[in-house]
């Protein structure tokens, strides 16, 4: 049986299923799209699924970490410099903009982006041209702009953080991705995909998760979600790979991880967590859905969950929910 996927992207629950019906309908059109979602649910291949979906596939697709270059070079990075401009701009530079002409620019983290570059990119998707730093003239491009963020924008706007004109002008098609522990089935298919892949890749004969391995694949709350997930695979094979009784069962031990016996199912019976820890566990699940639901937007969150912003964020430090 075939998995389900889309340019790369696993997934057959019905939460990734409507995501990937998102990622084609935004695809259809040439509008910006903010993809938001935690660390590590798969921005970039959200976004490269759109351009390979659309129009300008055959065209260039360029990538921004927004919160990987240092300030004061955001601008020549961006839009590039002429000879001479500053100290050390001993030739002439084009930006990423100008590299993705006719194609799409993917500007990843980009609640990062300094203040000061924020006025100066809503005047480039405003206008559809850019100026070199250093430049006496305007260059007029042609490129279609994918924003992603792991931070809630509409917080940031309200704190002063990001501007209101650009977080609107950006976000006209929003694609939300959700956390690994809130696709069901898919942890288990995407952990079997990965074991697979990396399997064939090392040229090992036989690997697989025992009955146990899988319990705690299901249990573990995965923060650091399908990044955690593949690292966590590629521990197990680089250990099991090593010894010296060659690949076999992969255990918990191997993927780092530990169930307990009152989170194991043993010939059909479940243990039973004391009421006090039952709480604690139903309440951390209940905000990691709001959030997840709502993109990681505290206001929305708060009205989901019937409590106060302060509550929430109570609730968030007290659990340690915090993007690192």
């Amino acid at each position: 049986m075939s998995i389900p996927e889309l340019y790369g992207m696993l997934g057959s629950s019905m939460v990734m299923q409507r995501v990937f019906a998102l990622i084609t309908q935004a695809a259809r059109t040439n509008y910006p799209v903010l993809i938001t979602g935690a660390t590590g649910t798969g921005k970039e291949m959200a976004a490269r699924a759109i351009h390979q979906l659309s129009k300008r596939a055959k065209n260039p697709f360029v990538v921004i970490n927004c919160g990987a270059i240092a300030e004061n070079l955001v601008e020549s990075e961006l839009f590039g410099h002429e000879k001479g401009a500053f100290t050390g701009a001993i030739k002439q530079h084009i930006g990423k903009f100008e590299q993705a002409n006719s194609g799409t620019v993917f500007l990843d983290e980009i609640g990062e982006l300094p203040l000061a570059m924020q006025v100066k990119l809503l005047r480039v998707l405003q206008e559809s041209t850019i100026e070199r730093v250093g430049g006496r003239g305007t260059i007029k491009l042609d490129v279609r702009v994918v924003a992603a963020t792991n931070v809630d924008l509409e917080e940031a706007v309200e704190t002063g953080r990001f501007r209101d004109d650009l977080f609107f002008r950006i976000n006209v098609f929003n694609v939300h991705l959700p956390r690994l522990k809130d696709r069901g089935e898919d942890i288990l298919l995407i952990a079997r995909h990965f074991l697979e892949e990396e399997r064939r890749r090392m040229g090992l004969s036989r690997l697989s998760f025992s009955t146990e391995a899988i319990v705690a694949l299901q249990a573990h709350s995965w923060p650091g979600n399908v990044r955690e997930l593949k690292n966590r695979i590629r521990q197990a094979i680089a250990l099991k790979s090593g010894d010296s009784n060659g690949p076999g069962v992969i255990d918990p031990k191997d993927l780092g991880l530990f169930v307990r016996s009152s989170d194991k199912t043993v010939h059909g019976e479940v243990g039973i967590l004391p009421l006090r820890e039952a709480r604690a566990r139903a309440e951390k699940d209940a905000v990691l859905k709001a959030l997840s639901l709502t993109g990681n937007n505290i206001s929305k969150a708060a009205k989901l969950l019937e409590i106060s912003r302060p509550t929430l964020h109570d609730l968030i430090n007290k659990y340690g929910l915090r993007e690192k």
